[in-house]
Parts: structure tokens; C-alpha cells; sequence
């Protein structure tokens, strides 16, 4: 599919520039922030009074057990899921101020799930990225944002391969190819190395260095400690829908929380090359015998 079909697809955008793309932030400028976040599902507390920033040339990992809250944090932050009370600002407003299309200037979201209903060639559903862009200044640089995104993510080999014919890791990458078209100074990714191999995460994460380290803020839900270790400035440990502990890496990987937290013993030691935190399951001689 061309991307002039693609684009007589996607939601109609004012074609005359009546928007002006945000300034950069500041490094080390908060970019968006959750005061006090309260939020109900199912009649079930999943956050309770959560309070947490993310600042331009950062990377921010959000850490915990399954249902801690981690994802329902990064919807809040995105926008995309109000709080019963509590407000969640970005670039300085409520985010429920921003109206939709100034709101995709300034953030980028990569959900758990990368679905599509239509057959759409990879490079098409990179270009969706771009659709926040049309009628604004920036519009022009369209193809080479597509461009630079494929390459990052190593897509590019099968650009004209329908998206649904692809495998559930290469979703993932060409899904994180278009959050990255977007070229927004917040990137809000949920789980983005879960489906992938162990090159692949590890480029993932380069990735996501990359772009704190040219001024935009990111925000990565991960599972893997020692991804989180290796690669965020600052970790942020959810439990029971708070935040238990954030700060640095070398700081908020502490044995005695992360065994309380994950209700499984830890241990914690320095990577004998990097000094960063390692944390591994507690296991004894004996586990290794135990009957199949």
C-alpha cells in the first residue's frame, strides 16, 4: 500500500499550519509528572496516591510484579486513562488540556499489544507516526523520520511485508519503529523488549538511550531487572499500587526490597565488570536436586 493511500486513511489533520511543534525541554526539565495518581478498575484500588516525574535525557524504569500497576502508571501518563483523583500534568499543563492532536506532539506511546485489523506494509504502519505532524512545520521531515526509525529498529528488510505476516518479536520492533517516527520528546513504552530476543533487547534499550541522550524523556515498563540496571538513570519500584522506592539503579536494587516486593528471595552483587546491580533468585545446592 502507498503512503498516499495510507495517508487517506488515517484521521484528517488540518492541512494549513495552524500548530507549532514544542519547544525542546531543558535537560534535566521535568517533562511530565503524576501528583498523587489515584485509580480504580473493577472496583479494585490499582494506584494509590502515585507521585513520580520523568525529566528530559532520561531514561525511567518502572519495576514491579505482575499487578503492581505498572501499566495502568504508564496509560495514566500517556493520557489515556483518567484518575479518580490526582492529576497527571505534561509540559507543565493537565493533561486532560491538551487537546488529542497537541497531545501526539508531545508524547509517544507504545501499548503491550501491537494489533492491527488491516494488512498494512511495515513501512505503512511506521508512517502512522507521522500523522500528528501533518499541517505543522515539521511535516517535510516525514520520510526521513520513517527512514531513521526503520534503521534503529532493524526493520528495514521487510518493509514491504504485511505487518500481520510478521513474527510476534518483529511486531514489536516495527510497533516501536513508529513510536519512534513520531519524534516526540516523551516516550512512554510499555514491555517493549517482552517479545524479543536477546539482541533484540539489547538493542531496544541502546535505543532508548540514544534518544535520553538527545534530550527526550523515556519512560520503559520492563520486567528484567537487569535491564532496568544496565540501561535506566532512575528506577522506579511499584508495590501494591504505590511506589515503593525510586532513585538510582545502584541505589533502589537492594536485596531486602526486591525479596519483599517479589515475595522471592534475591540476591544483589556488582557485575564484576560494570559495577551494576545484578539480581538473581536466591537458590540453594539443594534446588537443583529437587524431583522433576
Amino acid at each position: 500500500m502507498t503512503s498516499v493511500r495510507l495517508r487517506g486513511l488515517l484521521p484528517t489533520l488540518p492541512t494549513r499550519r495552524t500548530r507549532t511543534p514544542p519547544p525542546p525541554a531543558a535537560p534535566g526539565e521535568v517533562v511530565a509528572e503524576a501528583l498523587g495518581v489515584r485509580i480504580e478498575r473493577g472496583g479494585r484500588v490499582v494506584l494509590d496516591g502515585v507521585g513520580i516525574a520523568m525529566r528530559a535525557g532520561e531514561v525511567l524504569a518502572l519495576v514491579g510484579p505482575n499487578g503492581a500497576g505498572k501499566s495502568t502508571l504508564l496509560a495514566a501518563l500517556a493520557a489515556d486513562l483518567a484518575p479518580s483523583s490526582g492529576e497527571v500534568r505534561i509540559a507543565g499543563r493537565p493533561a486532560h488540556g491538551w487537546a488529542a492532536g497537541e497531545l501526539a506532539l508531545r508524547r509517544a506511546v507504545l501499548p503491550q499489544d501491537a494489533a492491527l485489523s488491516f494488512p498494512f506494509a511495515v513501512a505503512d504502519v511506521v508512517r502512522m507516526g507521522r500523522a500528528p505532524w501533518a499541517g505543522t512545520e515539521r511535516e517535510g521531515e516525514d520520510e526521513e523520520a520513517v527512514a531513521e526509525a526503520m534503521a534503529a529498529t532493524e526493520v528495514g528488510a521487510f518493509a514491504e511485508r504485511p505487518f500481520s505476516a510478521l513474527s510476534g518479536g518483529e511486531r514489536a520492533r516495527v510497533a516501536l519503529a513508529r513510536v519512534l517516527a513520531q519524534r516526540t520528546g516523551l516516550l512512554l513504552l510499555d514491555e517493549p523488549t517482552a517479545a524479543l530476543d536477546l539482541r533484540h533487547q539489547e538493542l531496544v534499550l541502546r535505543v532508548c538511550r540514544e534518544r535520553a541522550a538527545a534530550g527526550d524523556a523515556v519512560v520503559v515498563v520492563l520486567h528484567d531487572l537487569g535491564l532496568a540496571a544496565a540501561h535506566a538513570d532512575r528506577v522506579g519500584v511499584l508495590h501494591d499500587g504505590r511506589v515503593a522506592v525510586e532513585g538510582p539503579p545502584s541505589e533502589v536494587l537492594e536485596e531486602e526490597l526486591l525479596s519483599r516486593v517479589y515475595r522471592q528471595p534475591v540476591e544483589v552483587f556488582p557485575h564484576p565488570r560494570t559495577g551494576v546491580p545484578l539480581v538473581v533468585p536466591r537458590r540453594t545446592e539443594a534446588d537443583r536436586h529437587l524431583p522433576a
